[in-house]
């Protein structure tokens, strides 16, 4: 938001200004004033005039300026209608140097999840890019993505819903006592950098808002079908504050994990390059790989695995 339209917003949050001490208090003109209302106006921020000047009366746009206003955490908002993929402008930006920016999206017209899969984006969603620049070495980069995995699946359990986390990265709701699941909310780590550091890192967060379930693909829901419509702006507040907090605590990302994680104490599969690995999953590590007891052969061993493609299966 602009520096001086933010000033004007934090100044009616306080209660009703007039345009002259507005003015005074900012250093321009009663003109410039006037017009950074009527931009706030056109930005969804409900400001009336009265007798005793301007006053904020409600913010009910979903915009940048809307998500910046009264958000608890230090990153700028940049808003877009519809985008291909808000990941691919998040990349760009990252390229160009920014950092702590949010790019958001009412609508994505080509999102992608893990393994390059289509994922449905329309309107009513939640579709966010999170651009960082941590000063951590690539090893502890997952811890990012289970940070985000936290954070979204406790908005989400704000919001009404029976949010917990499928490994490494899928926020579920958990449907009967076989494991089973429907998937809520999707997040896709990417990052550039070096053998010892993190040159950038962006988050992509996808939550199934207030969209219909029956809209989407198979296996899918949303929160308005779990729980009902939330207010976006103040769900994308929420989420970003519990990602910053998450991101400045890395040591408590785990733990907080754990106590939201569906797929621990379950049997599983989990794809990867190396072959399929089938067992009880019993933990994670301080990286989040996962630690499955397997059940291969007359004994019982561990594997860890850092990365593939999981699936809850059906007690023996």
């Amino acid at each position: 938001m602009n520096e001086t339209r933010r000033a004007i917003v934090d100044a009616l949050a306080d209660g009703p200004v007039s345009g002259p001490e507005l003015a005074d208090s900012l250093a321009v003109s009663r003109a410039a004033v006037w017009k950074h209302v009527d931009a706030l106006r056109e930005a969804g921020f409900d400001i009336e005039s009265g007798p005793s000047g301007y006053e904020l009366v409600d913010v009910d746009a979903y915009s940048g300026p809307a998500v910046e206003f009264g958000l608890d955490a230090p990153f700028t908002v940049e808003f877009h209608d519809a985008v291909e993929s808000t990941n691919a402008v998040a990349r760009e930006r990252a390229t160009d140097g920014a950092s702590d920016l949010v790019v958001l999206a009412d609508e994505q017209t080509g999102g992608r999840g893990r393994l390059d899969r289509e994922w449905s984006s329309p309107s009513g969603g939640i579709w966010l890019s999170i651009v960082t620049r941590p000063s951590i070495t690539p090893a502890r980069a997952p811890l990012y993505t289970l940070a985000a995995a936290v954070a979204t699946a406790r908005t989400a359990r704000e919001a009404g819903v029976d949010a917990g986390i499928k490994w490494p990265n899928d926020v579920v709701v958990p449907v009967g006592e076989n494991g089973d699941y429907r998937k809520l909310a999707g997040i896709l780590t990417e990052m550039e950098g070096e053998t010892d550091r993190v040159a950038w890192l962006t988050v992509g967060i996808g939550v199934n808002a207030n969209i219909d379930a029956d809209t989407l693909p198979a296996g899918a829901t949303t929160v308005r079908d779990e729980a009902a419509d939330v207010d976006r702006r103040r769900f994308v507040q929420r989420l970003l504050e519990a990602f910053d907090d998450a991101r400045t605590d890395l040591e408590a990302v785990v733990p907080a994990w754990r106590e939201l994680a569906l797929t621990l104490g379950q049997r599983v599969r989990v794809e990867r390059p190396a072959g399929e690995v089938v067992g009880e999953a019993v933990d994670i590590t301080a990286a989040g790989a996962l630690v499955i007891e397997t059940d291969a052969g007359e004994e019982r061993t561990t594997v860890t695995v850092s990365a593939g493609d999981c699936e809850h299966l059906r007690p023996v």
